[in-house]
Formats: structure tokens, sequence, C-alpha cells
């Protein structure tokens, strides 16, 4: 398949793109938000999806489609918008969840503020996915160099991600696009495959 054949798109605020969201999000999250949401964590994130304004909202993601078909995501966003985004909608979508994102949270504090930390001036592909039976087609880094232009239309001077220590292919891929690890998660004994690389490349 031509890389042309892939289009991209503004993700719009409906709940079934929402659930798309979610799943994409926890495939490239190695399943981390699945760990701190328990199993209902693709209709609490959906849910959220749909108020603008912060991390996990469709204005920060991107779609992919094949045929009218969406294959693939990335979602991202400058420290600036990351600065003024609120954990609120979240919580209001988890309801009684929360104390399991809280109690969560606090055991793996130093992993997820490993994670979460986005440096002035950085801009933060928090998720890029693609459908399993798509790969290897280009989707990927068509997702890539358009996070690239977004970081470059919004000031940034570098970009930046985290990737699973064990999640060699995506590593590989971030490599062939210029990405460079540079720093690497404490390891934890209550998530032992939670290790993760920081990636950065300047812009």
């Amino acid at each position: 398949m031509p890389v042309s054949a892939v289009s991209l798109r503004p993700a719009q605020p409906t709940t079934a793109e929402g659930l798309t969201f979610a799943r994409y999000l926890d495939t490239a999250a190695d399943g981390i938000f699945r760990f701190k949401l328990g199993s209902d964590s693709d209709r609490v994130l959906a849910t959220a999806y749909l108020t603008p304004g912060h991390d996990l909202s469709f204005d920060r993601v991107t779609f992919a489609e094949v045929g009218g078909e969406i294959v693939g995501m990335a979602s991202a966003y400058s420290s600036q918008q990351h600065e003024q985004s609120s954990e609120s909608p979240l919580l209001s979508a988890a309801g009684w969840r929360a104390i399991r994102m809280a109690t969560v949270s606090t055991a793996l504090f130093r992993l997820f503020r490993f994670i979460e930390a986005v440096d002035d001036g950085d801009y933060y592909l928090q998720a890029l996915a693609v459908d399993a039976e798509q790969r290897g087609l280009g989707i990927g880094s068509t997702l890539f160099r358009h996070t690239e232009e977004r970081a470059r239309d919004a000031g940034c001077g570098q970009l930046m991600l985290v990737v699973a220590v064990d999640n060699e292919n995506a590593q590989r891929l971030y490599e062939r696009m210029g990405m460079t690890i540079v720093a690497s998660s404490p390891r934890s004994m209550i998530l032992p495959d939670g290790q993760v690389h920081r990636m950065t490349k300047p812009l």
C-alpha cells in the first residue's frame, strides 16, 4: 500500500472515536491505563476524551485512515498545553474508580512522574499506535512526521516520547525517525514490565 493511500484528520468529539482513542492509547502505553483504571478503562478514557483542552482530549488526537477506516492514531501536545491541562475530566469520568487511580499513582509515583514530565519547549508524543495488520506500511512514519510538523508549528524545540523498554519494534521505528534514548525510568517491583525509555529529537 502506498503511503499516499493514508489520510490524516483531526479526531472528533464522539463516543465512538473516544473508544477508538482509548484502545489505541492503551496499546501504545502497553496496558498501563488499564492497569491504572481497571477493566472499564476504555469507557472512562472515552468519556474524558469528549472534554476539550486536556492531555487526553480529542483535540490532541490525529487519526490515520485508509479507505475511510481508522487504522492508526497519534496523540501529542506541547509543554504549554500540558502545563494548562487538568486531570478533572479523567477523575470525573472515573467516578469511584478514582480511588484505584490514586492508589496506583501513589504506588508507581516515580514511574508516572518520569512518564508525565514534559520540559519547557518540548512537544510530547503521548501515544502512537497502528492496527496490527497495517503495521510496516508507513502509517506510523506518516503519523510521526505529522506530529513533528505540529511540534514545529507550536514553536517547540524538541520532540519527546516514552516507550516501553521491551517494545523493540517501536524503538526501531523511533530510531529510524531520528529519536535517541536519553534516559530510562526506575524499575518497579509492582510493575516489573513497566520500565520505559525517554527518547528525544531536536527540531
